[in-house]
């Protein structure tokens, strides 16, 4: 109990709002520069158009932190945290496309098949996420190579169809669908939204050459808080406001799609996401003070309201 209180005592003492200022800023100039405009300047202009877009990074920034974590450096794990915001903004091109959710805005704003075409769309996600592996391979300094090749193992795997695409497909399977239960709700989920995110932590931790059960219970940690984030976006989708949300809301009612509040009420999700929030901050235990951007983060999951 004393632990658990000291833990409380630190989390309050750090400044997330100010972490996050430093951090997003220094992800948006790598991405940036990690993206040129050059010929052909219109799939370039796609690129760069969800790219830069803004966002929270949370996944870019779960690498730094992970890889500070675990004695590494912001600047090897750099290139990977540009990396997996590359493989993030490809999915949502793609989620966003008709044939997927068929969604008009995105972080506020016409989404990247309204501005330039669902061929263009297609092919500026192609390039991010071929893209994203090229440059880990090529950027990453300061780090032995095959803890850059684990990483690049680790992130084809997530987002491949043993995570993200096959997620997704389950997903598209499962609408419209009044059958579909928890376990596949949450085997969609851990694939479609918590991979990458999970990879987003142990990558970071690789980097920083941890031990195995360090990264071990960093994924433990990341499986967690990624399917707290879903569940969170689930009451989003039906609690907030396009304002707010900064894209479409009632999708998934709309497409009658299984949703963790459909199955449990927006009360108990909300108290599921908390507990999975609290036993991933559990994992964190015995880490010291490097622990705490990773603790408040954790809670940001839970508290955030777009």
């Amino acid at each position: 109990m004393v632990q658990t209180n000291s833990v409380n005592s630190q989390a309050s003492v750090f400044d997330l709002s100010s972490y996050l200022a430093e951090r997003q800023p220094l992800v948006e100039a790598a991405l940036d520069q990690a993206v040129p405009l050059t010929y052909p300047e219109t799939l370039y202009e796609a690129m760069r158009y969800s790219l830069l877009a803004g966002g929270k990074r949370l996944r870019p920034i779960l690498c730094l932190a992970a890889c500070e974590l675990a004695g590494g450096s912001v600047e090897m794990a750099l290139p990977t945290a540009c990396a997996l915001e590359m493989i993030h903004t490809m999915s949502l091109i793609h989620d966003d496309l008709p044939a997927m959710d068929n969604d008009d805005y995105r972080r506020g704003r016409l989404t990247n098949h309204k501005v330039y075409g669902e061929d263009v769309a297609i092919l500026a996600g192609d390039a991010l996420l071929t893209y994203a592996f090229e440059y880990v391979a090529t950027a990453t300094q300061g780090v032995p190579a095959e803890q850059v090749l684990r990483v690049i193992a680790a992130l084809g795997k997530a987002v491949g169809a043993a995570g993200l695409v096959g997620g997704q497909v389950v997903d598209l399977a499962s609408e419209g669908n009044p059958d579909v239960t928890i376990e596949t709700l949450t085997f969609i989920h851990t694939h479609k939204t918590g991979a990458l995110l999970e990879v987003s932590v142990t990558s970071g931790a690789v980097l920083a050459g941890a031990s195995e059960p360090d990264i071990e219970r960093l994924a433990r940690y990341a499986q967690g808080i990624g399917l707290a984030f879903q569940i969170v976006d689930d009451v989003l989708d039906i609690t907030s406001t396009p304002e707010q949300l900064g894209k479409s809301v009632g999708k998934d009612l709309q497409a009658q799609k299984a949703t963790y509040p459909s199955l449990w009420g927006i009360e108990e999700s909300k108290r599921q996401a908390q507990q999975l929030v609290d036993e991933a901050k559990a994992e964190l235990q015995g880490f010291g003070e490097l622990r705490q951007p990773l603790i408040a983060l954790a809670d940001y999951i839970t508290a955030r309201t777009h």
